[in-house]
């Protein structure tokens, strides 16, 4: 009887974590088309009409920034023309070098950029300029945003397109799967330190995602702190993604084990925790998605066959710094190894004299923290809105299981695993796909190896 009351529990909170995904659907923004003028400066005042066949579906005139945008009724193809007899007579549309696409594809929930530039005449990039009957190229710094147009929880490759050659998809979509491996890794790396040291799942950390880059987003986009760089607004991001963690931990996490809350009760209460925290955040900041007004639009850099931004480049190598600073820590600091003491047994680490209170507590801010710069870069490479945690904690799960639980390491090499299979599966099948072949070379490998890539048999009975 009691199987049965908490399988039927189970099954309603899942149906509870399912429903509001779609009930607020309308209100996370449609589909549409954008841009802007923005070489060799911004202009005002150029015409552009948007096109699906013969059919015109809308115009916008650039505003003072050299902003334009279209709604577009649907998913599917269109065309962008720019009005030449708009363009200023100091100007001419610069044609980039890079392969022309006759249609931009939009896909559902899409905000698609098409960026056009300006040259001077006899400048011009290519030696001509394009008609105005010419479709526009799309930006080589384009990247169709997580959640707009491709699955939930996965990002995809900028600059890969069906006429790109097989080589250069491969390595494109390699430094494409090892970005958001990067990112998974960071945020999972908590999440596996949580459960190592408490035994405890915790469902809310997706959501401490999901707050990190809100928070980054109030301080650098909102109205009262618009003028902080999003740097500074990402350090402030994860000291609050920190100090949320310690406070869960003290004032929640912490009374329940001394109360000796079962487990099963306070994996249902850490769901609870997930639902307060995410519709807190839909309450706060709606359910539009939005982005950082820093670092959106740039030029690729070109690194042979890769093409990458600027901003994917740095979320890299500080990616990659900050697992190594952690692994440094872990194995180097007394407050790592005290870490990874009470992950490998608890209970004989406290009989050693080490605090495990104090311990849990550093856990806790440290996944905290991670988590919240997890969200500020997986932010940066698509768009912030109240679900995106919630959408890759399935991912973050797979990662932490697949490296093996309770340890951080196995959550950093378990993320690489699966950002890269999720982007280099494109190559055979729809992209729609992405998440289920992460999650099928996770079962793949658990069925070889069932304690995971980096986890230690242990003795059951």
């Amino acid at each position: 009887m009691r199987r049965r009351l908490v399988t039927v529990l189970l099954a309603v909170i899942t149906a509870i974590l399912v429903i509001p995904a779609g009930a607020v659907a309308d209100d996370q923004g449609g589909e549409t088309l954008n841009g802007q003028i923005r070489k060799p400066e911004t202009v005002e005042g150029i015409d552009i009409t948007v096109y699906q066949g013969s059919e015109e579906i809308g115009t916008a005139t650039t505003g003072p920034d050299g902003e334009w945008e279209v709604e577009v009724p649907g998913p599917g193809a269109y065309r962008v023309v720019l009005d030449q007899e708009s363009v200023p007579d100091e100007y001419v549309v610069s044609e980039r070098p890079g392969p022309e696409h006759d249609e931009v594809q939009v896909r559902e929930g899409q905000q698609r950029t098409v960026i056009f530039n300006l040259a001077r005449p006899g400048e011009e990039e290519g030696g001509s300029s394009a008609s105005p009957s010419e479709p526009a190229q799309e930006a080589a710094e384009e990247e169709p945003a997580q959640g707009e147009g491709t699955p939930e929880g996965v990002t995809t490759a900028p600059g890969v397109s069906s006429a790109t050659p097989f080589g250069t998809k491969v390595v494109q979509l390699t430094v494409a799967g090892i970005s958001f491996g990067l990112v998974i890794a960071i945020s999972a790396i908590g999440l596996s330190l949580i459960f190592g040291t408490t035994r405890m799942i915790n469902f809310a950390h997706g959501d401490m995602v999901t707050f990190g880059a809100m928070m980054a987003l109030l301080f650098s986009t909102g109205a009262t702190f618009n003028d902080v760089p999003l740097v500074v607004a990402a350090l402030i991001a994860v000291v609050l993604g920190a100090l949320l963690g310690i406070g869960l931990e003290r004032f929640l996490w912490r009374p329940l084990r001394r109360r000796n809350v079962a487990l099963i009760q306070m994996f249902i209460v850490s769901i609870g925790v997930a639902l307060i925290l995410r519709h807190l955040l839909l309450v706060g900041f709606g359910g539009n998605r939005e982005r950082y007004d820093e670092y959106q639009l740039q030029e690729m850099i070109r690194l042979g066959p890769v093409g990458v931004t600027p901003r994917e480049l740095t979320i890299i190598c500080l990616s990659v710094l900050v697992l190594v600073a952690v692994a440094a820590m872990l194995q180097f600091t007394r407050i790592g190894k005290a870490m990874r003491a009470v992950a490998d047994n608890r209970d004989l680490a406290e009989s050693s004299g080490i605090d495990v209170d104090r311990v849990t507590l550093y856990v806790w801010g440290l996944g905290g923290g991670l988590s919240a710069l997890g969200g500020v870069f997986y932010g940066l490479s698509q768009s912030v809105y109240w679900q995106m945690g919630f959408h890759l904690l399935l991912l973050m799960f797979a990662a932490v299981i697949l490296g093996g639980l309770g340890t951080a390491y196995g959550a950093m090499v378990g993320g690489l695993v699966i950002g890269l299979v999720a982007q280099l599966s494109t190559l055979w099948f729809p992209s729609e796909l992405m998440n289920a072949w992460a999650l099928a070379i996770m079962i793949v490998v658990l069925l070889v190896r069932p304690q995971g890539i980096l986890g230690r048999r242990e003795r059951v009975g």
